[in-house]
């Protein structure tokens, strides 16, 4: 072969590998953008995400996710970047390319999966419904702001466009009516009083009157006027009318057809919708005989640590006593303020923050604050947090309800905070929120078993975190988590065995120390929404196994806050594919 010839070959090779490598580039560039038009797109579909992720331009916007329209938009929305992934070869991508590419799959299946159920025919429950959602933007303290005039101006045309969506909600509410699809009794009747909470005719005490009396200082007079007059009109003439109107429908047309049953094989929907749901809160293949007889295991091994500590305090009696004692204990109840409570929660975080520098390495830098929960939702809510910002400017929320300062128990409420705020929600969320190298959409999204499995495992670190000194801290650490072993078992019970409520309750008042009245709410809370909660306890077994295998494995090389590092940079994504990202670390590790 001579010169000539060579020389032309290696040139064409070089421009051969150089179109390669552009092509590979111009792939990335094609995914990535990819991504940011998932997330945009979604965003307007879903306005009030980009509101809680402090995005603003849609903040006027609310539609109608009940009409036919919007559901149509919803399914070509899924299908078509369903579609475009199939046509992706990812053989070239980074492996954070890959995790986004397999985490939107699963995003675009699931959801197109519970379109084909019809549960929009009972749109509306005591605990997980938009109305509640819409609720907490109402007061000003929340994600929705009320810092301009434009801001009060966009409210006003947000609340319209809920408004319509009410309409259309009770709309659904009558079609299920006539085919089967409606609430139990027993929920209905803590859905009324919500609605007639906001139709109470005092005007200046409606939550929606609120931003009324926090107007910012940089107003004038004349807006003040202004605004004081519309949102007076929009809450006597909009807010108390439609939520007279629903109450009234709940109360003498709705509740008169309530289901007596409790779980959701007494509606259409049947075992094949709660199949899904298992599916889509836990990320597996569980099937709901398989998760009811691990809760029963679980629950098995846990009365055994229990009764450990019942012995350490020298209870004389036998656990389910034990667990009436804890409940009534007057020492374990010392406040007469609620403002008590906020501080207790602030000396829990003094005690942990020593130990948090050696547990982990990657921390938020999202402000973080401990609230009272808003009065309106108060009696029937649980403890919650709220995500802060993506640009950190707004803090995460720690929400504790507190409708009764007096009979607050705080022997569960060390790992409560571990739970709902640091290192539970508010490290998970934030870190992945601050992740730079997370594309927009993974910043947000939200895999139940991930994210409440995460909080749960954080529970079972408070020895770590120099808490549980008290053995009764301790033992409120085991309440909690059999409360989440019993939700396997009542959950399943409820939807796939028959199940009523009231023997679901009973199960749970034998083998957990929380009060009646705080079960029952918990009980038709697994009826409201089947299979959510399972996904704590799912969750933070596989994180357990996972630490376990990587400590195992990896020996003295074993680093506790590269594990945590490892878990918490990857945002919230199904189990398998955490499970892969750890089993791959382990082996480069090794």
């Amino acid at each position: 072969m001579n010169k000539v010839v060579l020389c032309s070959l290696i040139v064409l090779f070089a421009m051969s590998c150089k179109q390669d490598k552009s092509d590979n580039q111009e792939s990335a560039i094609d995914f990535n953008q990819l991504l940011k038009d998932y997330n945009e797109e979604g965003y307007q579909l879903n306005p009030m995400n980009a509101t809680r992720a402090g995005d603003s331009r849609f903040n006027d916007k609310f539609p109608n996710n009940l009409s036919e329209t919007y559901k149509a938009k919803k399914k070509a929305y899924y299908t078509k970047y369903k579609d475009t992934l199939a046509k992706i070869d990812d053989s070239q991508f980074t492996d954070t390319e890959k995790m986004s590419k397999a985490v939107l799959e699963w995003d675009c299946d699931i959801n197109l999966e519970e379109m084909s159920f019809q549960k929009d025919l009972m749109p509306i429950d005591q605990m997980w419904s938009t109305n509640l959602d819409f609720n907490q933007f109402a007061g000003g303290t929340n994600a929705q702001p009320f810092k301009t005039v434009e801001d009060y101006n966009i409210w006003l045309t947000r609340v319209d466009a809920y408004l319509f969506w009410l309409n259309a909600a009770q709309d659904n509410m009558k079609k299920g009516m006539e085919t089967g699809y409606v609430l139990p009794s027993s929920l209905i009747v803590k859905v009324i009083p919500q609605f007639e909470g906001l139709a109470s005719d005092d005007i200046e005490n409606n939550l929606y009157y609120a931003p009324v009396k926090n107007f910012p200082e940089t107003f004038t007079d004349a807006e003040h006027e202004e605004f004081t007059k519309a949102y007076t009109n929009m809450v006597a003439n909009k807010i108390i009318p439609a939520h007279k109107q629903m109450a009234n429908f709940l109360q003498n047309e709705y509740l008169p057809v309530g289901r007596s049953s409790s779980g959701i094989t007494g509606t259409p929907l049947g075992d094949a919708y709660y199949a899904h749901q298992i599916k889509k809160y836990t990320t597996t293949n569980m099937t709901a005989d398989d998760i009811h007889q691990l809760g029963l295991s679980e629950v098995a091994r846990i009365r055994s640590e229990m009764e450990a500590v019942k012995e350490k305090v020298g209870f004389k009696g036998d656990l389910k006593a034990f667990f009436n004692h804890v409940r009534t204990n007057k020492d374990l109840m010392p406040f007469t303020e609620r403002s008590q409570v906020i501080a207790f929660y602030d000396s829990i975080y003094n005690v942990m923050k020593p130990q948090i520098n050696r547990l982990f390495g990657k921390q938020p830098k999202t402000p973080f604050e401990v609230r009272r929960t808003e009065p309106f939702r108060e009696k029937s809510a649980a403890a919650n947090y709220n995500p802060g910002s993506l640009d950190g400017t707004r803090p995460g929320i720690f929400f504790t309800p507190i409708p009764d300062v007096l009979t607050y128990n705080v022997f569960d409420k060390e790992d409560l905070f571990l739970h709902e705020a640091i290192p539970g929600h508010h490290f998970q969320i934030s870190l992945a929120q601050e992740n730079k190298e997370l594309p927009d959409f993974r910043k947000t999204l939200w895999f139940s078993a991930y994210g409440e499995g995460w909080a749960l495992y954080t529970e079972s670190m408070g020895e770590e975190l120099g808490l549980y000194k008290d053995p009764y801290q301790y033992f409120g650490m085991l309440s909690a988590e059999i409360h989440r072993a019993i939700r396997l078992v009542v959950d399943s019970g409820i939807h796939s065995k028959g199940w009523t409520r009231e023997e679901a309750i009973q199960y749970s008042l034998e083998n957990e120390a929380e009060s009646e009245e705080d079960i029952t709410s918990e009980i038709e809370r697994y009826m409201a929404n089947p299979g959510q909660a399972l996904s704590y306890k799912i969750g933070q077994l596989k994180l357990r196994e996972l630490r376990t295998r990587a400590s195992e494995a990896l020996g003295d090389k074993f680093d506790i806050k590269e594990f945590h590092n490892q878990v918490l940079e990857t945002g919230c994504i199904p189990l398998q594919l955490l499970e892969n990202k750890i089993d791959n670390w382990i082996t480069a590790y090794k």
